[in-house]
């Protein structure tokens, strides 16, 4: 019996890997299989999952590398792609998809004992209380304008506005803390009724809770962490980039980042870096807030784990990833302004050389004297999808080609009839009923015997009509005293207007006969 073929083979077909890209300054590198290495002084960087696999070659001079984000933990990394990212001042940043940030390494730069010293000792002086209420006084601020301009929100606005009056008041961490607290729970509030959109292709698919932004809290923890919604997921991935860009402009300063003055000790935690964060976290939420309002969302970006904790896909999340250096920006002023209050607390010298600002390589004012005022948000625009179908779509638009001309359709439709509903009314029939009189009084006015003996019907046709497409509509509809949609009809030759009219549009068409 001869066999039979029951599971076809196919042709051994080499799979061609696609070329990584740097968008903004930032390569995102997810998926199995990550490697980083280098080749004959080249950085070689390969990701992807399954046979769809990317691959790039990046020189020393001329990549235009600022960022290497590696999302996930399956992968290896040489010491010397370590060594060739220090080189090139390349920070190197390792993050989970649900927030967490498991590495990150930047440029090496030399440090002061006496900042470090400083910074030790800050908790158990009064620096520590004037940099922790600052801090917090520029988020509330933000967050303040946020909850009033953005969320129309007065109530939590004026319990923010409060919380940051007495938190001038305040002589403790922990005071600091409670107002702190107190803000969150107000500003939180205002965040929870917001709507979540998808295109309605998805709409199927997500479930009630995926429609609104929801509590901060989550269900499986009680805290920010493992969040079950995409809104919150999207925020919590914000905020790990922003975590790793704190870590980064400290360490840049010669600052320990896991020495700070507002978020406790905890093993695992930076907490110098939390409390660099804090007054740029508005700043994301005005980033999310501005996406969510005008995009939707699409269902492909998530995916629900057994438990319920939503998870960005790696794509979706690369993305989020390039807004990395948009954050460093944001971060520096504020961590020199850390930096600058910490040396100032020094035993003044007779040359008193005070730290570089290496981050924003310039002494503003903000980073001598204060903090200066929060950065305006990044310019990488979210990606734009369809509100029906789902698929990419260029920004500033909501439709696809397809889909905008059923949406077109629909708007018409529905345009005409409330167009039908005003004409029908008691005012609009009454306006009709007028212009009507005035046209039967202009008709019984006009003498017959006025009009030239050459201009009959058959001249209009042949030798007026022809002329009228070179006369624009405003001027026919003043002309002649008639709307622009009569007058674009006329010019159309669709109407044959009343011969009372024929001589005015002979004129204004240019036709000069012949005596």
């Amino acid at each position: 019996m001869a066999a039979t073929q029951t599971v076809p083979q196919q042709p051994h077909v080499r799979n061609l890997a696609t070329e990584i890209t740097s968008r903004h300054g930032v390569v995102t590198l997810c998926g199995f299989g990550i490697h980083i290495q280098v080749d004959r002084g080249h950085l070689l960087l390969a990701d992807g999952i399954g046979k769809d696999r990317r691959q790039a070659r990046l020189p020393r001079v001329g990549h235009g590398l600022k960022r290497l984000v590696m999302v996930g933990s399956h992968g290896m990394v040489s010491l010397d792609a370590l060594r060739w990212l220090a080189d090139q001042d390349v920070a190197f940043v390792m993050l989970k998809r649900n927030g967490s940030v498991l590495a990150t390494t930047g440029p090496v730069r030399p440090s002061d004992v006496r900042l470090r010293r400083a910074q030790a000792l800050a908790l158990h002086s009064d620096v520590g209380l004037r940099i922790a209420r600052g801090l917090i006084d520029q988020k509330l601020a933000a967050q303040e304008q946020i909850a009033r301009n953005r969320l129309h929100d007065s109530e939590s606005g004026d319990a923010i506005a409060n919380a940051r009056h007495e938190l001038s008041k305040t002589e403790s961490i922990d005071q600091i803390r409670l107002f702190e607290s107190h803000a969150a729970s107000a500003y939180w509030t205002a965040w929870r009724s917001l709507p979540i959109t998808y295109p309605k292709v998805d709409l199927r698919r997500i479930p009630n809770h995926w429609r609104f932004f929801g509590t901060r809290c989550s269900p499986l923890t009680g805290s920010p962490r493992l969040a079950v919604n995409p809104a919150n997921s999207i925020l919590n991935y914000l905020y790990a980039v922003l975590e790793s860009e704190s870590r980064l402009a400290l360490a840049a300063l010669g600052l320990d980042p896991g020495i700070g003055v507002l978020h406790l000790d905890t093993p695992r935690r930076d907490s110098l870096a939390c409390d660099l964060m804090e007054p740029v976290r508005p700043n994301v939420d005005a980033y999310l807030f501005d996406w969510v309002s005008r995009e939707p969302l699409r269902r492909d970006w998530f995916f629900e784990q057994r438990d319920g904790n939503c998870r960005l896909m790696g794509s979706f999340a690369a993305r989020l990833a390039e807004t990395a250096p948009a954050w460093g920006r944001a971060v520096a002023p504020f961590a020199e302004w850390i930096a600058q209050t910490l040396w100032s607390t020094r035993p003044q010298t007779t040359r008193p050389v005070s730290p570089a600002t290496r981050l924003t390589q310039t002494r503003r004012s903000q980073a001598r004297e204060g903090y200066g005022v929060l950065p305006s948000q990044p310019q990488i625009r979210p990606p734009a999808v369809c509100r029906t179908c789902g698929v990419a779509i260029k920004s500033g638009r909501n439709y696809c080609r397809t889909c905008a001309v059923s949406y077109s359709r629909k708007g018409l439709v529905e345009a005409a009839k409330l167009g039908r509903i005003a004409g029908h009314s008691p005012d609009a029939r009454a306006r009709q009923a007028e212009k009507q009189r005035g046209h039967a009084a202009a008709v019984k006015a006009w003498n017959r015997l006025d009009k030239p003996d050459w201009l009959t019907e058959q001249a209009y046709r042949t030798r007026i009509q022809p002329l009228l497409p070179g006369v624009t509509v405003p001027a026919i509809a003043s002309a002649l005293g008639v709307s622009e949609p009569y007058a674009a009809k006329i010019r159309a030759g669709r109407y044959e207007p009343h011969p009372r009219h024929w001589q005015i549009l002979a004129r204004i068409a240019g036709l000069t006969p012949a005596r």
